[in-house]
């Protein structure tokens, strides 16, 4: 090879390597981190590749889900309304607390199990996780604030400057960013090491009335809240009175359409034992005023589900059972997990051996 085509293959792998460099300046380096579907469980619907987990995010959405800036006085995070050790609900109350000592308008839903779930809230309002903590943070009766309001605050502290950096590649600090960062935190909210989890996996064993709960759970709770998620994510009107106070039609305030009246999502029998008082208002304190409503006390109308019409022929011994049986979805290691805790807490906790459940990648 002769010298001068030695050097310019020279020149032009320099340059090659200029432009390399300058294309990848400013770009985030994050580290990705995978999320694993649990086995027998079907594919997400969350689209992972237009928000891809990285540990930068997860950890900048797990500070904002604790964050009391995201409120207009600086006393609401996220986390006020969805507790961990109630499975991300509000333990003990119909409705939640808000700004200026109001009351919001529903029983606040358990967090868990998001990247199965297409539309969010009792009535699928909202059809997008990235889109979801919007309606909390500017509801009046919940955290009161404004985007622009929230994002000043956000853009004067100095350490989500370098989170946000960190996550995205540069200080830029803006709605979709803090949404996206929030959705990377919940995304990772999986609940899938219930008992009854581990009796699906070989690794454990139902008890007698576990066993019998779970076969009359197969019987005549099956279509409402099949496994894995308990849920089957549609809108039913199972006969409850209207609240006169709330006077909530449920789904029908979003479609307009009479055939929608009170009907409200399916939740999920997943850690029900924690997320009491039950309902879109939070009308039943127990399981057991649950399943009394549903063997003695549904109200017929016109958008009656036709599965519970007639009401649900259940005796005390299969009550019983079914409670034993339900009792098997508590996953206690989700309700302990300290990644799931706020900023520092698994500094001062010894981990949990749950490291199979939170290396997802998709």
């Amino acid at each position: 090879m002769s010298r001068s085509c030695t050097i310019s293959c020279l020149l032009i792998f320099v340059c090659s390597c200029v432009v390399c460099i300058s294309f990848n300046q400013g770009q985030p380096v994050t580290t990705p981190v995978s999320f694993i579907v649990p086995k027998g469980w079907p594919q997400p619907v969350y689209d992972f590749k237009q928000n891809p987990l990285t540990k930068e995010g997860i950890a900048l959405g797990r500070k904002l889900f604790y964050e009391g800036m995201l409120s207009k006085d600086g006393n609401f995070s996220c986390a006020s309304c969805h507790q961990q050790f109630a499975a991300f609900a509000t333990y003990d109350h119909n409705v939640s607390h808000g700004f200026n000592n109001s009351f919001t308008r529903r029983n606040a839903p358990g967090l868990f199990n998001l990247a199965w779930q297409k539309e969010f809230m009792w009535d699928g309002g909202i059809n997008h996780l990235d889109v979801q903590p919007i309606t909390p943070i500017t509801d009046t009766l919940e955290m009161a604030a404004s985007i622009d309001s929230v994002l000043m605050k956000l853009q004067a502290d100095t350490a989500y400057k370098r989170m946000f950096k960190a996550a995205f590649g540069d200080e830029k600090i803006n709605t979709m960013r803090m949404t996206k960062a929030l959705s990377q935190f919940m995304l990772t909210m999986v609940s899938a090491n219930s008992k009854y989890d581990r009796v699906t996996r070989g690794e454990d064993s139902f008890n007698l009335p576990q066993r019998l709960g779970f076969q009359i759970f197969q019987k005549k709770c099956l279509s409402c809240h099949p496994p894995p998620l308990f849920t089957d994510l549609t809108y039913r009107n199972t006969g409850l009175e209207v609240d006169k106070y709330l006077n909530d039609i449920g789904r029908m305030r979003i479609t307009r359409k009479p055939e929608d009246s009170l009907k409200f999502k399916v939740p999920s029998l997943r850690n029900a034992l924690v997320t009491f008082p039950y309902g879109h208002d939070g009308r039943f304190y127990n399981l057991m005023d649950v399943l009394e409503h549903y063997r003695g006390g549904v109200i017929k109308s016109a958008t009656t589900d036709s599965l519970v019409k007639n009401k649900i022929p259940l005796s005390n011994f299969e009550i019983g059972q079914l409670k034993a049986f339900i009792y098997t979805l508590t996953d206690s290691v989700f309700l302990k997990e300290p990644a799931f805790a706020p900023p520092g807490y698994e500094n001062r906790t010894p981990k949990a051996p749950t490291e199979h459940l939170h290396q997802y990648k998709y």
